[in-house]
């Protein structure tokens, strides 16, 4: 297919994929045509044939080595798109591809600034010229300024998974806010329940006494209800089954997961959610969740 400019493929709001040739990343292709048929908008495939750097001194490319490299780029976004539309068979979305010799993850932070979302594979296939996809998703749910999509070893599309809930971490501050707000609004469009988890202590918090306990959990349900406030009456089709558990929230969320066709949690939060998918814990989450997750940051 023939690849529009950026500048046309990015001047409505877009689905921004990623892919590199491998599994993971054809399965963010999948998952992606699906959420674009969902928002009815623009689903751009973007491969980087860029040589990373650090392969040794002096490389350089000529004119057919580029060549080369422009034409498996083509084979590749073939493939992805090739993908996306059996993914969303009588309902393709828009579908626009690049090859790129932009080195891929400050060009996927840059891009994001203008795109609906942006969505990666959890792990690439390591080739000489392109990074792992394993270090651009942990990268971008970093830097980006939109919301990161990570999906893993399935795009869970099926008819079973399609009717699974939504799952989304709540943390009780302002960051958990856009993560609550795009959660009802995919559950709302997949006509699915939303799972709203809020985990209440960093610890296992077991060696409360009972007056302590009965207080904290009184005081982590007020939080909940407080952060889905006004959900109800916005999104009255998606029913909501609210959990609150004394538990590390990681845990708790890699638990609930498997019962969820997707999870969405903030970027950074009080010690809770957020902030571990970004910190210490972030390899277990963005890479041992096996549904697809998104983290929301704050444009």
């Amino acid at each position: 297919m023939a690849a529009e400019s950026p500048s046309n493929a990015m001047q409505d709001p877009t689905i921004l994929v990623a892919v590199d040739g491998s599994a993971s990343s054809y399965q963010a292709a999948a998952w992606a045509a699906v959420e674009a048929v969902l928002h009815n908008c623009r689903l751009h495939l973007l491969t980087s044939m860029a040589i990373q750097p650090g392969f040794g001194p002096g490389l350089g490319l000529g004119e057919t080595d580029l060549d080369w490299l422009r034409v498996d780029g083509e084979r590749i976004l073939t493939e992805a798109a090739r993908v996306a539309r059996t993914a969303a068979p009588g309902a393709a979305p828009h579908l626009t591809t690049e090859v790129s010799f932009e080195l891929v993850i400050p060009m996927l932070i840059e891009r994001s600034a203008q795109a609906r979302m942006l969505v990666v594979g959890s792990r690439g296939i390591g080739a000489f010229q392109r990074g792992l996809l394993g270090s651009v998703s942990t990268a971008t749910t970093h830097h980006a300024h939109c919301p990161v999509a990570v999906i893993h070893g399935s795009a869970a599309i099926d008819a079973v998974s399609a009717t699974q809930p939504v799952l989304v971490g709540v943390d009780g501050t302002d960051n958990s806010v856009p993560a609550v707000e795009l959660a009802f609004e995919e559950a709302s469009r997949r006509k699915v329940g939303l799972t709203a988890l809020h985990a209440w202590s960093d610890t296992s918090g077991f060696d409360l006494p009972v007056a302590g306990w009965d207080a904290a959990q009184q005081s982590a349900e007020a939080v909940l209800a407080e952060s889905l406030a006004g959900y109800a009456d916005r999104y009255p089709d998606v029913a909501v089954r609210r959990i609150v558990v004394a538990d590390r929230p990681v845990r708790s969320l890699l638990d609930e997961s498997s019962n969820a066709q997707l999870v969405v949690v903030g970027s950074h939060g009080r010690g809770g959610f957020a902030s571990m998918v970004l910190g210490s814990t972030s390899n277990a989450l963005l890479h041992s969740v096996e549904v697809p997750m998104i983290v929301v940051r704050e444009r």
